[in-house]
Protein backbone atom coordinates (compact mmCIF):
# COMPACT_ATOMS: atom_id res chain seq x y z
CA UNK A 1 0.00 0.00 0.00
CA UNK A 2 2.70 2.55 0.79
CA UNK A 3 4.61 1.73 -2.25
CA UNK A 4 1.60 2.04 -4.27
CA UNK A 5 0.73 5.39 -2.64
CA UNK A 6 3.94 7.35 -1.89
CA UNK A 7 6.77 5.28 -3.87
CA UNK A 8 7.56 3.81 -1.09
CA UNK A 9 10.40 1.46 -1.33
CA UNK A 10 11.66 -0.42 1.84
CA UNK A 11 15.13 -0.98 0.46
CA UNK A 12 15.75 2.36 0.55
CA UNK A 13 14.15 4.23 3.98
CA UNK A 14 11.97 2.85 6.43
CA UNK A 15 8.64 4.31 8.01
CA UNK A 16 10.19 5.96 11.00
CA UNK A 17 12.59 7.70 9.21
CA UNK A 18 9.80 9.04 6.53
CA UNK A 19 8.06 10.17 8.85
CA UNK A 20 11.05 12.07 11.05
CA UNK A 21 12.51 13.71 7.54
CA UNK A 22 8.66 15.09 6.85
CA UNK A 23 8.82 16.65 10.67
CA UNK A 24 12.31 18.20 10.06
CA UNK A 25 11.03 19.38 6.80
CA UNK A 26 8.43 21.17 8.59
CA UNK A 27 10.17 22.77 11.05
CA UNK A 28 12.58 23.99 8.70
CA UNK A 29 10.21 25.92 6.92
CA UNK A 30 7.14 26.37 9.94
CA UNK A 31 8.63 30.29 9.49
CA UNK A 32 6.49 30.78 6.06
CA UNK A 33 3.36 30.78 8.88
CA UNK A 34 4.78 33.61 10.80
CA UNK A 35 6.48 35.58 7.62
CA UNK A 36 3.90 35.23 4.84
CA UNK A 37 0.77 36.86 6.49
CA UNK A 38 2.98 39.36 7.48
CA UNK A 39 4.37 40.28 4.19
CA UNK A 40 0.85 40.15 2.61
CA UNK A 41 -0.36 42.22 5.18
CA UNK A 42 1.49 45.09 4.41
CA UNK A 43 0.04 44.53 0.44
CA UNK A 44 -2.95 45.49 2.62
CA UNK A 45 -4.33 41.99 2.92
CA UNK A 46 -6.23 40.31 6.10
CA UNK A 47 -3.10 39.05 8.29
CA UNK A 48 -5.59 36.18 9.87
CA UNK A 49 -7.11 35.06 6.63
CA UNK A 50 -3.71 34.90 5.08
CA UNK A 51 -2.31 32.62 7.86
CA UNK A 52 -5.15 30.03 7.40
CA UNK A 53 -5.05 29.88 3.38
CA UNK A 54 -0.84 29.34 4.21
CA UNK A 55 -1.74 26.49 6.25
CA UNK A 56 -4.38 25.29 4.04
CA UNK A 57 -2.59 25.23 0.31
CA UNK A 58 0.88 24.24 2.16
CA UNK A 59 -0.73 21.42 3.37
CA UNK A 60 -3.03 20.41 0.39
CA UNK A 61 0.34 20.68 -1.81
CA UNK A 62 2.82 19.38 0.18
CA UNK A 63 -0.23 16.40 0.42
CA UNK A 64 -0.77 16.16 -3.39
CA UNK A 65 3.22 15.96 -4.03
CA UNK A 66 3.66 12.96 -2.17
CA UNK A 67 0.53 11.00 -3.77
CA UNK A 68 1.20 12.04 -6.96
CA UNK A 69 4.37 12.94 -7.62
CA UNK A 70 5.76 10.51 -4.67
CA UNK A 71 8.75 13.09 -4.25
CA UNK A 72 10.04 14.51 -0.78
CA UNK A 73 9.15 17.83 -1.39
CA UNK A 74 7.34 20.41 0.64
CA UNK A 75 5.55 23.39 -0.87
CA UNK A 76 4.29 26.58 0.38
CA UNK A 77 3.85 30.43 -0.83
CA UNK A 78 7.45 31.26 -2.14
CA UNK A 79 9.40 33.65 -0.15
CA UNK A 80 10.99 36.16 -2.34
CA UNK A 81 7.97 35.95 -4.43
CA UNK A 82 5.46 36.88 -1.80
CA UNK A 83 7.79 40.05 -1.29
CA UNK A 84 7.73 40.66 -4.67
CA UNK A 85 3.68 40.24 -4.29
CA UNK A 86 3.65 42.81 -1.72
CA UNK A 87 6.41 45.32 -2.64
CA UNK A 88 6.92 45.56 -5.77
CA UNK A 89 3.51 45.16 -7.29
CA UNK A 90 1.28 46.75 -4.57
CA UNK A 91 3.72 49.01 -2.93
CA UNK A 92 5.99 50.46 -5.81
CA UNK A 93 3.67 49.85 -9.15
CA UNK A 94 0.72 50.97 -6.99
CA UNK A 95 -1.58 48.13 -7.98
CA UNK A 96 -4.19 46.47 -5.66
CA UNK A 97 -3.36 43.34 -4.37
CA UNK A 98 -6.23 41.83 -5.78
CA UNK A 99 -4.47 42.76 -9.14
CA UNK A 100 -1.73 40.94 -7.93
CA UNK A 101 -3.50 37.70 -7.16
CA UNK A 102 -5.11 37.84 -10.73
CA UNK A 103 -1.82 37.85 -11.92
CA UNK A 104 -0.61 34.84 -9.93
CA UNK A 105 -3.88 33.24 -11.07
CA UNK A 106 -2.65 33.65 -14.67
CA UNK A 107 0.74 32.56 -14.19
CA UNK A 108 -0.29 29.29 -12.75
CA UNK A 109 -2.58 28.79 -15.65
CA UNK A 110 0.42 29.09 -18.03
CA UNK A 111 2.02 26.86 -15.92
CA UNK A 112 -0.06 23.95 -16.31
CA UNK A 113 0.02 24.52 -19.88
CA UNK A 114 3.65 24.68 -19.96
CA UNK A 115 3.91 21.13 -17.70
CA UNK A 116 1.28 19.73 -20.06
CA UNK A 117 3.59 20.48 -23.18
CA UNK A 118 6.47 19.28 -21.49
CA UNK A 119 8.04 22.06 -21.83
CA UNK A 120 9.59 22.24 -18.35
CA UNK A 121 10.51 18.87 -18.39
CA UNK A 122 12.77 19.93 -21.98
CA UNK A 123 14.24 22.91 -20.11
CA UNK A 124 15.46 20.84 -17.29
CA UNK A 125 16.87 18.81 -19.79
CA UNK A 126 18.50 21.28 -21.62
CA UNK A 127 20.85 22.03 -18.23
CA UNK A 128 24.01 20.60 -18.95
CA UNK A 129 25.41 18.17 -16.40
CA UNK A 130 27.96 20.61 -14.85
CA UNK A 131 25.23 23.21 -14.32
CA UNK A 132 22.87 20.45 -12.62
CA UNK A 133 26.20 19.96 -10.07
CA UNK A 134 26.36 23.61 -9.70
CA UNK A 135 23.09 24.03 -9.11
CA UNK A 136 23.09 21.57 -5.37
CA UNK A 137 26.39 23.31 -4.02
CA UNK A 138 24.84 27.16 -5.01
CA UNK A 139 21.35 26.05 -3.16
CA UNK A 140 23.60 24.58 -0.23
CA UNK A 141 25.43 28.03 0.15
CA UNK A 142 22.25 29.72 -0.35
CA UNK A 143 20.13 27.72 2.16
CA UNK A 144 22.91 28.07 4.94
CA UNK A 145 23.30 32.03 4.02
CA UNK A 146 19.41 31.97 4.62
CA UNK A 147 20.13 30.34 7.94
CA UNK A 148 22.63 32.47 9.24
CA UNK A 149 21.55 35.69 8.51
CA UNK A 150 17.76 34.67 9.90
CA UNK A 151 19.49 33.71 13.39
CA UNK A 152 22.17 37.08 13.36
CA UNK A 153 24.93 35.17 12.71
CA UNK A 154 25.18 37.44 9.54
CA UNK A 155 24.06 41.01 9.79
CA UNK A 156 24.12 44.10 7.39
CA UNK A 157 26.59 46.57 7.23
CA UNK A 158 25.91 49.14 4.88
CA UNK A 159 30.02 49.40 4.10
CA UNK A 160 30.37 45.76 3.05
CA UNK A 161 26.94 44.99 2.70
CA UNK A 162 27.53 41.88 5.09
CA UNK A 163 29.28 41.20 7.88
CA UNK A 164 29.15 38.93 11.63
CA UNK A 165 26.81 39.43 14.48
CA UNK A 166 27.31 39.23 17.85
CA UNK A 167 28.24 35.50 18.51
CA UNK A 168 28.06 36.45 22.22
CA UNK A 169 24.34 36.71 22.72
CA UNK A 170 20.90 36.34 21.76
CA UNK A 171 19.69 34.60 18.44
CA UNK A 172 23.25 34.05 16.97
CA UNK A 173 24.63 32.57 20.14
CA UNK A 174 21.15 30.30 20.59
CA UNK A 175 22.42 29.24 17.02
CA UNK A 176 25.64 28.43 17.58
CA UNK A 177 25.26 26.36 20.38
CA UNK A 178 22.23 24.39 18.35
CA UNK A 179 24.94 24.01 15.23
CA UNK A 180 27.16 22.04 17.60
CA UNK A 181 24.64 19.79 19.02
CA UNK A 182 23.09 19.18 15.88
CA UNK A 183 26.50 18.81 14.00
CA UNK A 184 27.97 16.19 17.14
CA UNK A 185 24.66 14.48 16.95
CA UNK A 186 25.61 13.72 12.68
CA UNK A 187 29.10 12.87 14.04
CA UNK A 188 27.66 10.15 16.44
CA UNK A 189 25.36 8.84 13.37
CA UNK A 190 21.82 9.70 15.62
CA UNK A 191 19.16 8.72 14.18
CA UNK A 192 16.79 11.81 13.44
CA UNK A 193 19.71 14.27 14.15
CA UNK A 194 18.42 17.36 12.58
CA UNK A 195 14.79 16.77 14.11
CA UNK A 196 16.26 16.26 17.76
CA UNK A 197 18.77 19.48 17.15
CA UNK A 198 16.00 21.45 16.28
CA UNK A 199 13.79 20.64 19.24
CA UNK A 200 16.81 20.91 21.67
CA UNK A 201 17.60 24.75 20.52
CA UNK A 202 14.04 25.68 20.48
CA UNK A 203 14.48 24.51 24.65
CA UNK A 204 17.76 26.10 24.61
CA UNK A 205 16.62 29.28 23.59
CA UNK A 206 14.19 29.69 26.42
CA UNK A 207 16.72 31.24 29.23
CA UNK A 208 17.73 33.30 26.41
CA UNK A 209 14.82 34.94 25.46
CA UNK A 210 14.65 33.68 22.34
CA UNK A 211 12.06 31.23 22.13
CA UNK A 212 8.84 32.72 23.53
CA UNK A 213 5.53 30.18 23.59
CA UNK A 214 2.53 32.35 24.20
CA UNK A 215 0.25 29.42 23.85
CA UNK A 216 -0.51 26.18 22.40
CA UNK A 217 -4.42 25.89 21.24
CA UNK A 218 -6.08 28.73 18.68
CA UNK A 219 -8.70 28.92 16.42
CA UNK A 220 -8.16 29.40 12.95
CA UNK A 221 -9.34 32.83 10.97
CA UNK A 222 -11.78 32.39 8.44
CA UNK A 223 -10.83 32.71 4.53
CA UNK A 224 -13.51 34.75 3.43
CA UNK A 225 -12.09 38.44 3.15
CA UNK A 226 -9.33 37.13 0.44
CA UNK A 227 -11.36 34.18 -1.40
CA UNK A 228 -11.58 34.88 -5.00
CA UNK A 229 -10.77 37.99 -5.25
CA UNK A 230 -9.54 38.93 -8.32
CA UNK A 231 -9.22 42.40 -10.52
CA UNK A 232 -9.97 41.52 -14.35
CA UNK A 233 -9.62 45.06 -15.58
CA UNK A 234 -6.28 45.33 -16.16
CA UNK A 235 -5.03 41.88 -17.41
CA UNK A 236 -4.29 42.72 -21.14
CA UNK A 237 -2.22 46.07 -19.99
CA UNK A 238 1.27 45.95 -20.11
CA UNK A 239 2.04 46.04 -16.58
CA UNK A 240 0.32 42.81 -16.48
CA UNK A 241 2.69 41.16 -18.82
CA UNK A 242 5.79 42.11 -17.18
CA UNK A 243 4.42 40.99 -13.75
CA UNK A 244 2.90 38.13 -15.15
CA UNK A 245 6.40 37.31 -16.78
CA UNK A 246 7.78 37.61 -13.69
CA UNK A 247 6.54 35.59 -11.26
CA UNK A 248 6.62 32.87 -14.48
CA UNK A 249 10.08 33.44 -14.44
CA UNK A 250 11.05 33.30 -11.03
CA UNK A 251 9.24 30.28 -10.05
CA UNK A 252 9.91 28.28 -12.84
CA UNK A 253 13.29 28.05 -12.37
CA UNK A 254 13.37 28.01 -8.63
CA UNK A 255 11.17 24.91 -8.99
CA UNK A 256 13.70 23.77 -11.33
CA UNK A 257 17.02 24.31 -9.00
CA UNK A 258 15.06 23.47 -5.71
CA UNK A 259 14.33 20.18 -7.59
CA UNK A 260 17.74 19.59 -9.12
CA UNK A 261 19.33 20.35 -6.43
CA UNK A 262 17.99 18.07 -3.74
CA UNK A 263 17.40 15.37 -6.17
CA UNK A 264 21.05 15.45 -6.97
CA UNK A 265 22.07 15.72 -3.52
CA UNK A 266 19.96 12.13 -2.51
CA UNK A 267 21.55 10.26 -5.25
CA UNK A 268 17.60 9.87 -7.07
CA UNK A 269 18.28 11.13 -10.60
CA UNK A 270 19.00 7.68 -13.21
CA UNK A 271 21.23 6.64 -14.92
CA UNK A 272 20.31 8.92 -17.95
CA UNK A 273 20.23 11.71 -15.83
CA UNK A 274 16.19 11.93 -15.45
CA UNK A 275 14.24 12.72 -12.42
CA UNK A 276 11.97 10.41 -11.54
CA UNK A 277 8.15 11.84 -11.46
CA UNK A 278 9.33 15.60 -12.83
CA UNK A 279 6.47 16.33 -14.70
CA UNK A 280 4.13 15.21 -11.74
CA UNK A 281 6.19 17.45 -9.37
CA UNK A 282 5.83 20.61 -11.49
CA UNK A 283 1.81 19.78 -12.20
CA UNK A 284 1.52 19.76 -8.24
CA UNK A 285 3.64 22.98 -8.29
CA UNK A 286 0.90 24.97 -11.10
CA UNK A 287 -1.85 23.35 -9.69
CA UNK A 288 -0.98 24.68 -6.42
CA UNK A 289 -0.19 28.31 -7.24
CA UNK A 290 -3.45 28.78 -9.43
CA UNK A 291 -5.46 27.02 -6.29
CA UNK A 292 -3.68 29.30 -4.09
CA UNK A 293 -4.33 32.83 -5.70
CA UNK A 294 -7.91 31.34 -5.64
CA UNK A 295 -7.96 31.24 -1.79
CA UNK A 296 -5.64 34.31 -1.93
CA UNK A 297 -2.13 33.97 -1.43
CA UNK A 298 1.22 34.65 -3.91
CA UNK A 299 2.88 31.96 -5.89
CA UNK A 300 3.04 28.71 -4.42
CA UNK A 301 6.27 26.88 -4.90
CA UNK A 302 8.80 23.61 -4.04
CA UNK A 303 10.66 24.69 -1.18
CA UNK A 304 14.87 23.99 -1.06
CA UNK A 305 14.18 23.53 2.72
CA UNK A 306 12.79 20.07 1.38
CA UNK A 307 16.54 19.40 1.29
CA UNK A 308 16.63 18.80 5.44
CA UNK A 309 13.93 16.16 5.11
CA UNK A 310 16.27 14.15 2.81
CA UNK A 311 19.23 14.35 4.45
CA UNK A 312 17.14 13.07 6.93
CA UNK A 313 16.27 9.84 5.00
CA UNK A 314 13.27 11.19 3.07
CA UNK A 315 12.96 9.66 -0.62
CA UNK A 316 9.50 8.81 -0.64
CA UNK A 317 6.26 11.14 -0.97
CA UNK A 318 5.42 9.58 2.93
CA UNK A 319 7.91 12.40 3.36
CA UNK A 320 5.77 15.05 2.33
CA UNK A 321 2.66 13.71 3.12
CA UNK A 322 3.71 13.69 7.00
CA UNK A 323 5.10 17.43 6.62
CA UNK A 324 1.47 17.98 4.51
CA UNK A 325 -0.01 16.80 7.57
CA UNK A 326 2.37 18.32 10.09
CA UNK A 327 0.85 22.03 8.44
CA UNK A 328 -2.87 20.98 8.74
CA UNK A 329 -2.06 20.36 12.84
CA UNK A 330 -0.16 23.85 13.32
CA UNK A 331 -4.09 24.76 12.45
CA UNK A 332 -4.79 24.74 15.60
CA UNK A 333 -1.31 24.72 17.44
CA UNK A 334 -0.07 27.36 15.61
CA UNK A 335 0.91 29.23 19.03
CA UNK A 336 2.88 26.15 19.60
CA UNK A 337 5.06 25.82 16.08
CA UNK A 338 5.12 29.65 15.86
CA UNK A 339 7.18 30.01 18.96
CA UNK A 340 10.07 27.60 16.95
CA UNK A 341 12.50 30.51 16.44
CA UNK A 342 15.27 31.25 14.14
CA UNK A 343 18.07 30.45 15.84
CA UNK A 344 16.70 26.76 16.10
CA UNK A 345 16.19 25.82 12.33
CA UNK A 346 19.30 28.09 11.10
CA UNK A 347 21.65 25.17 12.29
CA UNK A 348 19.36 22.54 10.25
CA UNK A 349 20.03 24.85 7.39
CA UNK A 350 23.76 25.06 7.39
CA UNK A 351 24.39 21.92 7.78
CA UNK A 352 22.05 20.79 4.96
CA UNK A 353 24.23 23.17 3.37
CA UNK A 354 27.07 21.12 4.25
CA UNK A 355 25.67 18.39 2.75
CA UNK A 356 25.11 19.63 -0.20
CA UNK A 357 28.37 20.66 -0.81
CA UNK A 358 29.37 17.16 -1.53
CA UNK A 359 28.30 17.10 -5.62
CA UNK A 360 31.19 19.60 -5.98
CA UNK A 361 33.58 17.36 -6.79
CA UNK A 362 31.91 16.32 -9.86
CA UNK A 363 32.66 19.21 -10.94
CA UNK A 364 35.83 19.17 -14.01
CA UNK A 365 37.28 22.42 -12.42
CA UNK A 366 40.82 21.35 -15.06
CA UNK A 367 38.62 22.55 -18.07
CA UNK A 368 37.63 26.01 -17.94
CA UNK A 369 34.67 25.98 -19.84
CA UNK A 370 32.93 24.31 -17.36
CA UNK A 371 34.59 25.21 -14.19
CA UNK A 372 34.14 29.24 -14.58
CA UNK A 373 29.88 28.59 -15.75
CA UNK A 374 29.70 26.47 -12.69
CA UNK A 375 31.59 28.82 -9.97
CA UNK A 376 29.36 31.90 -11.61
CA UNK A 377 26.46 29.82 -11.06
CA UNK A 378 27.42 29.05 -7.61
CA UNK A 379 28.67 31.92 -6.02
CA UNK A 380 25.57 34.25 -7.89
CA UNK A 381 22.79 32.19 -6.04
CA UNK A 382 23.71 33.67 -2.28
CA UNK A 383 24.93 36.82 -3.33
CA UNK A 384 21.92 37.85 -5.98
CA UNK A 385 19.95 35.88 -3.03
CA UNK A 386 17.89 33.74 -5.78
CA UNK A 387 18.49 30.83 -7.19
CA UNK A 388 16.86 31.75 -10.36
CA UNK A 389 19.33 34.19 -10.84
CA UNK A 390 22.41 31.91 -10.59
CA UNK A 391 20.61 29.48 -12.92
CA UNK A 392 20.04 32.31 -15.63
CA UNK A 393 24.21 33.66 -15.32
CA UNK A 394 25.20 30.28 -15.24
CA UNK A 395 23.52 28.98 -18.13
CA UNK A 396 24.41 32.17 -20.32
CA UNK A 397 27.82 32.00 -18.76
CA UNK A 398 28.50 28.20 -19.95
CA UNK A 399 26.89 29.05 -23.66
CA UNK A 400 29.12 32.21 -24.26
CA UNK A 401 32.40 30.55 -23.11
CA UNK A 402 31.99 27.71 -24.85
CA UNK A 403 30.61 29.03 -28.04
CA UNK A 404 33.15 32.08 -28.02
CA UNK A 405 35.92 29.36 -26.96
CA UNK A 406 35.32 27.09 -29.74
CA UNK A 407 33.42 24.20 -28.09
CA UNK A 408 30.14 24.91 -29.99
CA UNK A 409 29.93 21.54 -30.37
CA UNK A 410 28.89 20.94 -26.95
CA UNK A 411 25.67 23.54 -27.48
CA UNK A 412 22.42 22.56 -28.42
CA UNK A 413 19.95 24.45 -30.07
CA UNK A 414 17.73 24.26 -27.20
CA UNK A 415 20.43 26.00 -25.24
CA UNK A 416 20.91 28.78 -27.37
CA UNK A 417 16.97 29.12 -27.40
CA UNK A 418 16.82 29.21 -23.59
CA UNK A 419 19.69 31.73 -23.12
CA UNK A 420 18.00 34.20 -25.30
CA UNK A 421 14.96 33.74 -23.29
CA UNK A 422 17.09 34.21 -20.18
CA UNK A 423 18.30 37.23 -21.69
CA UNK A 424 14.85 38.57 -22.69
CA UNK A 425 14.32 38.25 -18.60
CA UNK A 426 17.12 41.26 -18.30
CA UNK A 427 15.60 43.16 -20.58
CA UNK A 428 11.71 43.28 -19.26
Amino acid sequence: MLRKLFGFNPKETTVKTEIMAGITTFLTMAYILAVNPNILGDAGMDKGAVFTTTILISAAATVLMGLYAKLPFALAPGMGLNAFFAYSICMIMGYSWQFALTAVFLEGILFILLTVSNIREKIVDLIPVTLKNSISVGIGIYIAFIGLSGAGVIVNNDATLVSIGDLTQGSALVCIIGLLISAIMLIKNVKGALLIGIIATTLIGIPFGITNITGVLSTPPSIEPILCKFEWSNIFTGEMFVVVFTLLFVDLFDTIGTVIGVTTRAGMIDRNGKIPHLKEAFMVDAVATTAGAVMGTSTVTTYVESASGVEQGGRSGLTAFVCGICFLSAMFFAPLFLSIPSAATAPVLVLVGVMMMASVVNIDFRDYTEAVPAFICIVMMPLCYSISDGIVLGMLSYVLLNLLGGNYKKLTIGMYILSAFFLLKFLL
